[in-house]
């Protein structure tokens, strides 16, 4: 059940830590900021002292100076609540002829396998949401080895099918997650759809972050002679020759790319891409900004 993540990548995710938005800090486990008042770091301000306060809370010195019992209060550390909402609809299936059984689908897999396991080492809790034709799969926010299991046997049972989800079936994304919660959306990134719901999550104040998955020959469209091109979800086809195509379907890609780029940035949402002959950790590494360079395999 381990297998997803490869040795090397394994490795290099020891240097990588989540961050959201909301960190009090720049490194992994408990640098999550909560809204709560308690016990912790950073300090906020001073109350009133109440029955039942520690007395280790007071502050002495405020109370020599007034004689009145102060409590000091500091943001409380907690565990940030990571979600990820795994695309598996029909075009997820698609590859690479160069790399044959590596599909968008198995990236979108692995990469959250890679989530996982720094949520995992960091004491924050994940979950799972899966997205295709018939509905959402989902696993509820849990920390420890064991959801880790949990997560990982629903991976290796999604298989891609269908297109987007109809709007009522998607109601479990807006009761469960919460706020102050990390989004983190997985899948080829263009369905209008799915790019709505990242806004509209982002919207209600939630922490949102999309990781596109694209192939490389759509990034290089190196198809040479009559080719026909079908859509997975819609049926329709395109037949022409690949390298008359080229030269128009990469300035609409790139076109494409830079506009649903602007799109997330106008709604403050982290991005990153990743094409299926890269290191599985490079997405990860732009979205979580990491200092140090990606090491050499």
């Amino acid at each position: 059940m381990h297998d997803l993540i490869p040795p090397k990548v394994r490795a290099r995710l020891r240097n990588l830590h989540l961050t959201s938005k909301r960190a009090v800090g720049t490194h992994g486990i408990g640098m999550h900021s909560s809204r709560s008042r308690g016990a912790g770091l950073e300090f906020a301000q001073y109350r009133a002292y109440e029955p039942g306060d520690e007395l280790r809370q007071i502050d002495w010195k405020l109370y020599a100076r007034s004689d009145r019992f102060f409590v000091r209060e500091a943001e409380r550390e907690s565990p940030l609540a990571i979600w990820l909402l795994l695309d598996a609809t029909a075009s997820m299936r698609q590859e690479d002829a160069a790399r044959p059984g590596w599909s968008r689908l198995d990236a979108a897999k692995a990469l959250s396998a890679c989530v996982a396991e720094l949520a995992l080492r960091q004491g924050d809790r994940f979950g799972l949401i899966v997205l295709r034709g018939g509905g959402l799969r989902l696993l509820a926010p849990a920390a420890g080895a064991r959801q880790r299991d949990r997560l990982l046997l629903e991976l290796h049972n999604v298989s891609a099918q269908g297109a987007w989800p109809a709007a009522e079936q998607l109601r479990p994304l807006w009761e469960r997650i919460g706020a102050g919660d990390l989004a983190l959306m997985i899948g080829d990134g263009f369905d209008e759809d799915a790019v709505a719901i990242a806004e509209r999550l982002a919207s209600a104040r939630r922490e949102v972050l999309s990781l596109r998955i694209v192939t490389a020959e759509e990034r290089d469209f190196p198809f040479r002679g009559g080719y026909r091109f079908r859509d997975p979800e819609t049926g329709e086809e395109l037949l022409g020759d690949g390298a008359a195509l080229r030269d128009e379907f990469l300035g609409r890609f790139a076109a494409a790319r830079k506009a649903l780029d602007a799109r997330l940035v106008a709604s403050g949402i982290r991005h990153a891409e990743y094409v299926l002959d890269e290191e599985l950790d490079l997405p990860l590494r732009r979205l979580f900004g990491a200092r140090d360079a990606m090491e050499a395999s």
